[in-house]
């Protein structure tokens, strides 16, 4: 049981299951109270029960689909007016695994409507709270696919490439605001994820597959150690600092007033005459 003394309330969503329910647990045994939002209230309830008896946290439920419009708007309106919460996890989401020609667009639509237009509109209602308290923690769950699109459908890794550049944009604009940004890429994760988007989770190789609680363990302990994006399975950081490194050397390449040179094409003078390469 811990003391009554606070870190403050997070609130996290798709907090029933998974990801979002051992979040849950790990951010009231450091201190925090909790505001739990998934779609099942029952589920929510047994787990805000067994977290508030075993560390004594206060841990209030939301039981709200974020794709419906009103049910946004409330949560929204939580991150608006709760003085107390300091830390955001945006972890709702649904994927798929199916390529373009055997997947429904409706469903499609309903993704980026939870993956992309939900955690934006809770980020665009919790960040000015923030900034006016001086501070808060927004942590976006995105996946390894934002950077290997391939490797699953592509409006799912579009979605999960979304909240890693949304991420980084956030962390370079409020980056003098007292506001922590991470983006966590989980890998493949034992949850129900895998029998929602229609791939049992048995049919994948076992090593491949991270638990859940060490998942959240090892983002957890990036945060810790002040990572902006944190790869939980990534064995070496230098791999992801040489990616970055490459990154940043293409930026200031990306928009220059002349077309490159190995295109031979010959850029138009302001006078719509052309310079000879």
């Amino acid at each position: 049981m811990t003391t009554r003394e606070t870190k403050g309330t997070a609130l996290v969503t798709g907090a029933s299951t998974g990801i979002g329910a051992v979040y849950a647990d790990r951010l009231a045994k450091r201190g925090h109270d909790l505001i739990l939002v998934a779609r099942n209230k029952e589920r929510l309830a047994r787990l805000a029960r067994r977290i508030a008896c075993e560390t004594g946290r206060k841990v209030d439920t939301v039981a709200a689909d974020l794709t419906d419009p009103a049910d946004l708007q409330r949560v929204e309106h939580i991150l608006r007016t709760n003085a107390g919460i300091s830390v955001l996890v945006n972890n709702a989401g649904v994927g798929a695994v199916g390529p373009l020609l055997v997947s429904d667009v409706d469903n499609m639509d309903g993704m980026i409507r939870l993956n992309v237009t939900a955690l934006t509109r809770l980020t665009y209602a919790a960040v000015p709270a923030f900034v006016e308290r001086g501070g808060g923690t927004i942590i976006n769950i995105a996946s390894a696919v934002a950077l290997a699109p391939e490797q699953l459908n592509g409006v799912y890794s579009g979605t999960k490439a979304f909240v890693l550049a949304f991420s980084r944009s956030l962390h370079r604009e409020f980056a003098e605001s007292n506001i922590r940004i991470q983006a966590v890429l989980p890998g493949a994760t034992a949850t129900d994820f895998w029998d929602i988007a229609g791939t049992p989770l048995e049919g994948l190789p076992s090593e491949v597959v991270m638990k859940a609680d060490d998942l959240v363990d090892a983002a957890i302990a990036g945060f810790d150690q002040g990572e902006l994006v944190t790869i939980p399975s990534l064995p070496d950081i230098a791999d992801w600092e040489a990616y970055e490194a490459a990154r940043q050397n293409l930026i200031p390449k990306l928009s220059r007033s002349s077309p490159a040179a190995r295109y031979g094409v010959t850029a138009l003078k302001p006078n719509g005459g052309r310079v000879r390469k």
